[in-house]
């Protein structure tokens, strides 16, 4: 499979930024639960496998929705780089397109600024919309044949939909699909098309 550069969209946590290993982080800074490591977190819902209350899985959260770069949100490992590279080799007028289930805006942007290089910020498009159920119309508003997320239902439903999903490989989404994966932005960047 080969995949032009304006036809592939990109989810932004556990794609792009690396939000469960942050949210390990603070659970453990902030609260004092330091025993959970990646592989615990086998469930989209933290609270479906976390034993921590509920109270401060609302609170990290709200922390990591509000203040990606207070926290020290992380980029993925290749995240940045690959992401440029693509950037960088999109058509005319196209745009790298990177579509979230966050509701807020401003500080995705802020954390996308902050974290790439001056030239190829201005090619990548962020949509924040709020809902994981909503991203197949922005999908198909922006003409992309193939998607990567980290949520399984997203991607069953993207599938449904006839669009192509990659899921990124995470602990949460091991055993709940049969779909194509990828594992790491290596293996994204060699799924595109270099012209």
């Amino acid at each position: 499979m080969k995949i032009a550069a304006d036809e592939i969209g990109f989810d932004f946590d556990g794609v792009i930024a690396d939000t469960a290993g942050a949210f390990l982080r603070l659970a453990c800074e902030e609260y004092e639960y330091c025993a959970f490591t990646l592989e615990d977190v086998t469930h989209f819902e933290v609270s479906e496998c976390l034993t921590i209350p509920d109270q401060y899985i609302s609170a990290i959260l709200k922390a990591l929705n509000e203040d990606c770069l207070g926290v020290g949100l992380e980029p993925m490992p290749g995240a940045v780089e690959v992401l440029s590279a693509i950037a960088r080799q999109m058509p005319a007028r196209s745009r790298v397109r990177v579509i979230t289930a966050r509701r807020l805006h401003q500080p995705v942007a802020a954390w996308l600024a902050h974290h790439f290089p001056a030239d190829a910020l201005p090619m990548i498009h962020l949509t924040a919309m709020g809902e994981h159920d909503d991203k197949l119309r922005h999908i198909k508003e922006y003409g992309l044949k193939f998607f990567v997320d980290d949520r399984a239902e997203t991607c069953l439903g993207l599938a449904e939909a006839g669009i192509s999903p990659l899921v990124f490989s995470q602990p949460w989404n091991r055993r709940r699909h049969e779909l194509p994966t990828v594992a790491s932005w290596r293996d994204i960047e060699r799924l595109i098309i270099h012209p």
